[in-house]
């Protein structure tokens, strides 16, 4: 082969071209785009259940990550007739935008053709998008705040979802972070959801006051202390999803954890490079996520008995 001769990947029926496969898309070891694409192929399973029929958001670097960022909501023209897409609306801007809805594998080898290294999917789903049926716990350390602090909050968090009777599941942020997710029923909009998110961080910062702050604006906070990002369930907000390669030199990836694993992950040694031996050995930790679907009640009870009004930020 020819050096960066393009190479096509068969997945699930479909033939995807991938141009440029030698292009090194991350520095630290020299992993290139096609090694991207053959990492979410490893991972596949994962990544389209994380994925499945929300709209997404696609974080590209066209030159590898090194270089120019892009952030695109809109399927370009030329797009192949078997990709999905989704209609979302943008009130603020009085736009609309066809973004890319995956259902399948080769939807993800499609948008890493297009450069694309992260994905950053909705919190709600195709069937109505105005409607989060995932409840997003950001666990989101301040420059000064050590990941043991993280840790810690962590199991603080845990044990809020076992007293409510909930489900979460963990992963790395693929950064400093973590999160949980929580599956939820699709009935409320996203300032309810939002309001929810308040007042479970709002629980968890009187737990752990030492560690935990939701003050707001950002100069406000104390750089040593942990933010539970209330704001990632508003409506247009996302984060990395599971098993999405971060755009960093070491390409670390956003990677579902047990939640005995907490205490001795280190999310700099999950990469592109070693997470696919972990999926072939553990399988998708996150297999389970749609299994039940919880009710936002207590929660909203909660928000009610703080004062926290629906757009409380």
């Amino acid at each position: 082969m020819a050096k960066d001769a393009a190479v096509e990947l068969e997945v699930d029926g479909r033939t995807v071209r991938v141009s440029s496969p030698d292009r090194v898309y991350f520095p630290a070891r020299g992993e290139t785009k096609l090694d991207l694409a053959r990492y979410y192929l490893s991972v596949g399973d994962g990544i389209v259940r994380a994925l499945r029929e929300r709209p997404c958001m696609l974080h590209r670097f066209p030159s590898g990550v090194a270089g120019q960022k892009v952030h695109q909501k809109r399927v370009p023209n030329g797009a192949p007739p078997w990709l999905e897409t989704v209609r979302v609306h943008f009130p603020r801007y009085g736009r609309y935008a066809d973004e890319l809805c995956v259902t399948e594998l080769a939807h993800v080898l499609w948008a890493v053709q297009m450069s694309t290294v992260e994905f950053h999917p909705w919190n709600s789903r195709k069937s109505d998008t105005e409607k989060p049926d995932e409840w997003r716990i950001d666990l989101d350390p301040m420059p000064d705040c050590p990941f043991a602090t993280v840790r810690r909050v962590a199991h603080v968090a845990h044990e809020v979802l076992d007293e409510l009777g909930f489900l979460g599941w963990p992963k790395t942020s693929g950064g400093s972070g973590l999160h949980i997710y929580v599956r939820i029923e699709p009935r409320w909009g996203f300032a309810a959801v939002r309001r929810a998110a308040l007042a479970f961080a709002r629980e968890v910062e009187r737990r752990a006051p030492d560690e935990v702050t939701t003050t707001w604006w950002r100069k406000d906070r104390d750089p040593a202390k942990l933010f539970v990002d209330y704001n990632q369930n508003a409506r247009d907000h996302t984060i990395a999803s599971a098993y999405s390669v971060r755009g960093v030199p070491e390409g670390t990836v956003s990677t579902p954890l047990r939640w005995d694993e907490i205490d001795d992950v280190d999310p700099r040694d999950c990469t592109i490079a070693t997470v696919p031996a972990r999926f072939a050995k553990l399988g998708d930790l996150h297999a389970g996520i749609d299994d039940t679907a919880y009710s936002l009640e207590p929660l909203l009870a909660w928000a009610d008995r703080d004062g926290l009004a629906a757009e409380s930020s």
